[in-house]
């Protein structure tokens, strides 16, 4: 349908009611800097903020790349939607009244947009009577869990609105349909009801279950979650996607801790309903909690923007799920801690206890002594990779070296780096000054050799990243179109190190493709389909491409024409996935040739720096040692090798005199010892750079296999022609 024209008065109300901040903030982390913000423009590759907001101009201006304007504008440009959908936009968010300049178009645009209305009013009624039921004698058991079991006071229980679903299978139902004469049809898209499998009738999506009422920002019911009380599986129950639900970008508890957060200057990040009940109810009224699945980059700018200081602590299980989330949520905004756009912090609390479990025992006063004491996410990371290791042990201690190369490679700041090398080095030394100083200089070589990244833009050639698109976006389609090769694709992307999209688009389609796995297979699985040690079976009964088509309607429109090749490919891309191994054979050891052409040229550049000492300045540093004594030639020992050899006054033994071949000998390995101690760094560029020529060596045969063989069936079939 094409938008009808917008009336003067509306487009004003928008401009006036829509702030700068506000919008921006959802889009792009802002950290106040005097009167005004400054963030990472999203217009270009920004390295460092250089997008300035002004809320006393309602104005955006990047220094970078000459983006400006107001917050219309800037939707428009992120978005690419036009100025009437902008402002329709808008308008349906802040609720404003909507006037064109044709009658009839209006009407049917007002019924278009009243529909998120009418299902906000239908979450509303099923809160109100899972309310009700908590008071009824069906509900008496639920109530009892509340108050007895976890604690609850009734002032808890109204704040939160907290209700119980009776066990019906159509309670709900019943009341909405015949008192408050609401369709089944509605019923259904606010998630509220099931269709039964043989098409005839609906049922209760909950029953028998505490339920938690999950509000958006504005404090409109969105969603429920529900927690079982018979142990019956799940443990936790959440509303589907809905037009108005949107699992990534809401946060639980959100609309009662925005003040806090602001007021606090800094946010608590839990896993459950609970923990923020329980949390709120102490007093610590800044906590919220994601939805059931992985924190979100959306959902930790919605944080931020109520927070100057862009503190953000995390508080999840100390399980391995629980670990699992905070790696993945650090994930999300390593970037932005890194630049200092984020002030990230992870608190694990003793004994493997919740937040809700901590202050029924403890009480808030040694939570909030925890929480300032919260380390930095890279000291707790830290702590991750020494954790359970013993350090005496040659392979656990080379597996802690590996890991923290890889974790400190990642600081941009040399003096944070160096604070990092001589912590981690006091700590692998085991208190041995002497050990920690050597372990320190031969961590930064380490770390100089891993800052590349096998993904730095410094050491990418024209071409290269355009080529890198193609196969990645080659992946993502043999993943969605492929379903019963999509564990064996998982399995390559980790075997290969290739999980990490180097594309924005490509590692947001990825992230929904596995939230979506996660939602019905659950992480553990997941995760062992990637190790390799589950077949993966169930992953090719998933409709990929129709699924995340619906959900990037909803939650990213702007996203899903980028991604539609993907979702929707042409006649020549489904002539490629005929022959899917081959294909996802190709397309890693293109992705991979990529990674390692960049670090040859990096471990180039690093060997031609350094300083080559000399076969000829070797034997001057033997032949005179005083000048520079060193580990394999200790002082005074030059001088009573050479005279040995060349004074005859001092040869004593005939039998010496006759051994020069083997003096000479002697002389020769230790010129050789000397030239390899002291060329130890470009020596070892060297080895690694060979060593990553002789691997391209390797995946170019493998490429070249897939396409001989390719070629070979091309043949067969020619020749063959039909039966």
């Amino acid at each position: 349908m094409s938008l009808p024209r917008l009336h003067p008065r509306t487009i004003e109300a928008v401009k006036e009611r829509a702030d700068i901040v506000d919008v921006v903030g959802e889009h792009v982390v802002l950290k106040k800097k005097g009167r005004e913000f400054v963030g990472i423009c999203p217009f270009h590759d920004d390295k460092s903020p250089s997008m300035t907001v002004s809320p006393a101009k309602q104005f955006y201006y990047c220094f970078s790349c000459g983006a400006g304007g107001n917050a219309i504008k800037f939707l428009m440009e992120l978005q690419r939607q036009s100025f009437g959908d902008v402002v329709l936009e808008l308008a349906r968010k802040y609720q404003l009244p909507i006037e064109t300049v044709d009658g009839p178009q209006q009407e049917r645009l007002r019924k278009q947009l009243s529909r998120r209305e009418q299902l906000h009013r239908v979450l509303t009624l099923a809160a109100g009577w899972f309310r009700s039921q908590l008071r009824s004698p069906e509900g008496a058991a639920a109530l009892a869990y509340l108050k007895d079991n976890r604690g609850l006071s009734e002032g808890t229980l109204e704040t939160f609105e907290l209700g119980y679903a009776p066990d019906r299978w159509d309670g709900l139902l019943t009341h909405l349909q015949q008192v408050e004469g609401l369709g089944v049809d509605l019923l259904e898209a606010a998630g509220m009801v099931v269709a039964r499998k043989g098409g005839e009738g609906f049922y209760d999506r909950f029953r028998h279950r505490v339920m938690v009422p999950i509000k958006d920002r504005q404090g409109r019911v969105i969603g429920f979650g529900g927690r079982s009380l018979d142990g019956g599986e799940p443990k936790y129950l959440n509303s589907p996607e809905t037009e108005v639900f949107e699992k990534g970008k809401h946060l639980f508890g959100l609309d009662r801790a925005t003040a806090a957060i602001r007021k606090d200057d800094q946010a608590v990040v839990v896993e459950g309903y609970f923990d923020v009940i329980a949390l709120h109810a102490a007093g610590i009224t800044n906590a919220v909690a994601a939805l059931g699945t992985a924190l979100s980059s959306q959902q930790i700018t919605q944080i931020c923007r109520g927070c100057d200081s862009k503190r953000l602590i995390l508080n999840f299980d100390s399980d391995g799920a629980g670990v699992r989330a905070a790696q993945r949520a650090i994930g999300e905004v390593e970037q932005l801690a890194l630049q200092g756009q984020l002030e990230l912090r992870v608190l694990h609390l003793p004994a493997g206890k919740d937040p809700d479990e901590f202050l029924r025992q403890h009480g808030p006063g040694e939570y909030r002594a925890l929480l300032e004491a919260a380390p930095l996410w890279l000291d707790w990371q830290i702590e991750q990779v020494l954790a359970d290791r013993d350090l005496a042990r040659a392979d656990q201690f080379q597996q802690a070296v590996a890991g923290l190369v890889e974790l400190l490679g990642k600081l941009p700041q040399s003096a944070v780096r160096s604070h990092y090398l001589q912590q981690v080095a006091e700590r692998l030394s085991g208190g041995q000054a002497r050990l920690a100083l050597q372990l320190e200089e031969d961590l930064r070589q380490q770390v100089k050799g891993q800052r590349w990244h096998g993904r730095s833009q410094k050491w990418e050639q024209p071409g290269e990243a355009g080529l890198r698109e193609r196969a990645e976006a080659e992946v993502l389609r043999l993943y969605l179109h492929c379903p019963l090769h999509r564990p064996l694709i998982r399995r390559e992307l980790r075997q290969r190190d290739l999980e990490d999209f180097a594309l924005q688009h490509h590692r947001l389609l990825w992230a929904a493709i596995s939230a979506l796995e996660e939602d019905n297979l659950g992480a553990g699985r997941l995760e062992a389909i990637n190790r390799g040690s589950d077949g993966g079976e169930d992953l090719a009964d998933l409709d990929l491409p129709r699924l995340l088509g619906d959900q990037l309607v909803v939650e990213q429109s702007a996203l899903l024409s980028r991604l539609t090749p993907l979702l929707e490919p042409s006649e020549l891309h489904r002539m490629a996935l005929a022959q899917p191994e081959l294909q996802l054979r190709g397309t890693t050891a293109v992705l991979e040739r990529q990674r390692a052409l960049k670090r040859c040229r990096h471990l180039l550049d690093a060997w031609r720096s350094q300083n080559l000492e000399t076969l000829e300045r070797c034997l001057a540093r033997l032949l005179n040692p005083i000048d520079a004594p060193t580990a394999t030639n200790p002082p005074g020992a030059a001088e009573a090798s050479t005279a040995a050899t060349t004074d005859p006054a001092r040869v004593t033994d005939p039998a010496r005199a006759t051994a020069p071949a083997e003096a000479a000998l002697d002389m020769e390995s230790r010129i050789e010892a000397m030239f390899a101690e002291l060329n130890s760094d470009a020596l070892r560029f060297q080895d690694l750079y060979y060593n990553e020529r002789r691997y391209l060596e390797q995946l170019d045969a493998r490429r070249r296999a897939g396409y001989e063989e390719l070629v070979r069936e091309a043949r067969s079939e020619l020749t063959s022609g039909p039966a």
